[in-house]
């Protein structure tokens, strides 16, 4: 079932500030690569690798048409979904971008960036922030739980590949809790080699299947960062911001 919605928001974001979401793979029950352990949204529905055409372009233009004016400092692309899984997401992001005169972000599980096309996509936007949240084949299956086919030996040479080609601002985040909050050195280590513009550590702070970390644990993680530009959730800035459509928020983001 599509949902009536496909622009949200805007949501308060401590990476983004003011967001407004739009999700391109608009379904009512949630559709992914990935079925993260600790998703605010619960197990995926839909678990798939496939590409494809989930929502029309021109659906899309027609609530950007309708939109109003609205204080905003970033549009990210995200939502019940992965947002790379949209056939048409460059297609997205360049209407997007002749449109509205503001940024233009993609949150990414890193699932697809093996494919040169993905990487095409991405590139349009001002901002990437990608996952990388296990340095070992055996986590990746524990904490994010992917697809059949999709690997920590496809997902670290595309993670390079992009940081490589892509002129624009990148950030790998990465959300630790009881399952990998021993594996800060590997993970820095891997973050050093991919060099992102920024690290987001991160924790489970909405509610979920698993328990956040404290700050104090969060502050020790960070430290093993060290050498890299990092921004931790706990420290983070959050604007106050009223969404223009409260029940399609919320289906992306749960109130806590």
């Amino acid at each position: 079932m599509i949902c009536d919605r496909i622009v949200y928001g805007p949501v308060s974001s401590w990476r983004l500030g003011r967001s407004l979401g739009i999700d391109m793979v608009s379904r009512a029950e949630k559709t992914c690569s990935f079925d993260c352990a600790y998703c605010q949204l619960g197990p995926t529905r839909h678990h798939c690798a496939a590409r494809r055409e989930f929502v029309a372009l021109d659906c899309l233009l027609r609530e950007l048409e309708q939109l109003p004016r609205v204080e905003l400092d970033y549009i990210t692309f995200s939502g019940t979904a992965e947002p790379t899984l949209a056939s048409n997401l460059g297609a997205a992001i360049e209407a997007v971008k002749q449109r509205l005169d503001v940024p233009v972000a993609v949150l990414t599980n890193s699932s697809l960036m093996d494919i040169p096309r993905v990487r095409r996509d991405l590139s349009q936007a001002d901002q990437v922030v990608a996952k990388l949240d296990a340095p070992t084949e055996e986590l990746l299956r524990r904490i994010n739980r992917p697809v059949p086919g999709i690997t920590l030996d496809t997902i670290l040479p595309g993670l390079h590949s992009f940081r490589s080609e892509y002129g624009g601002r990148f950030a790998l985040q990465i959300m630790f809790y009881e399952a990998n909050r021993y594996q800060a050195a590997a993970l820095a280590d891997l973050a050093r080699e991919i060099d992102p513009d920024e690290v987001q550590v991160n924790t489970p702070l909405r509610p979920c299947a698993v328990r956040p970390l404290p700050p104090e644990e969060l502050g020790a993680i960070v430290e093993a960062f060290a050498g890299l530009p990092v921004l931790s959730v706990y420290d983070a800035a959050r604007p106050d911001v009223r969404p223009l459509d409260v029940e399609a928020t919320r289906l992306r983001r749960p109130v806590p």
